[in-house]
């Protein structure tokens, strides 16, 4: 069995956020001959659920960046939590640099998450985290936090730098980038490579290739496992020069380009 595990944003999304017609038919052909179909991508479920093409592939989704594995009929498989005594170190770190700042919890994202902001301008988003008070987060009963993820005015990224070099080695945390503004923190039992993992052996399945599609610095990890690694045209530098191969962007359906021209099915 093959497996193609698929990154959202900037990979399958289009930059209007949408599933085009063309990808759509080959995830469906993907499925039909068998194959395994993944969604991996650094949204919570239901910010993936909400698409009715997934909704009818009915695929297992790897969520928060490897944090909670799911099966295809949405049964979580696995979870990982960041311990609160380490959210309780990392929070005012971020928020000293000035980054707005969302938290991935069990009980929903606070003051939001991600998608809800994305095509917002920084005037607009800044009301959202103004004077947020993010202590009535740990007031919630059997919290659990999945994911802190950081985030800058597209002018400022050097406060992604400061908070990498700020955290990095001092916190028991993954790291990643999913686009040069922000940066994200999970347990460091999660991560897009080491999920893909588990879930073969949660579901006792075995793939004999596993293609990893991304655009962005959390895919590296499932790139490392992959054997196939894609990464997409508007993908950043760096991070092409981890793939095995290069397609279209994501606006030029680069991922239903790469399946037709690496697999014959």
């Amino acid at each position: 069995m093959k497996c193609f595990s698929i990154d959202l944003d900037g990979t399958l999304l289009n930059s209007k956020h949408e599933i085009s017609e063309e990808n759509f038919q080959v995830l469906q052909e993907l499925q039909a001959q068998g194959h395994k179909v993944i969604i991996n991508t650094g949204r919570a479920i239901e910010d993936v659920i909400k698409y009715e093409e997934i909704q009818k592939l009915q695929t297992p989704i790897i969520s928060i960046n490897g944090t909670i594995v799911y099966s295809a009929t949405r049964e979580a498989l696995y979870e990982a939590s960041v311990p609160i005594h380490t959210y309780k170190e990392l929070l005012p770190i971020l928020l000293d640099l000035g980054l707005w700042v969302m938290v991935y919890t069990n009980q929903g994202g606070f003051p939001c998450r991600n998608p809800e902001i994305q095509d917002k301008s920084p005037e607009e988003i800044q009301p959202i985290f103004a004077n947020y008070n993010y202590d009535q987060i740990l007031e919630k009963e059997d919290l659990k936090i999945y994911k802190v993820m950081a985030v800058s005015r597209p002018d400022e990224l050097e406060k992604i730098d400061a908070a990498k070099k700020a955290i990095g080695g001092k916190l028991e945390l993954s790291m990643a980038s999913s686009h040069p503004n922000n940066v994200e923190f999970t347990s460091v039992e999660a991560n897009k490579g080491a999920a893909l993992i588990r879930y073969q052996q949660l579901a006792n399945e075995d793939f004999e290739e596993i293609f990893a599609f991304g655009d962005g610095g959390n895919d590296v990890e499932q790139f490392k496992v992959a054997t196939t690694s894609v990464a997409m045209e508007n993908a950043p530098f760096h991070i092409k020069q981890e793939a095995d191969v290069v397609t279209k962007t994501n606006d030029e359906n680069g991922f239903s380009y790469a399946v037709r021209q690496l697999i014959s099915y």
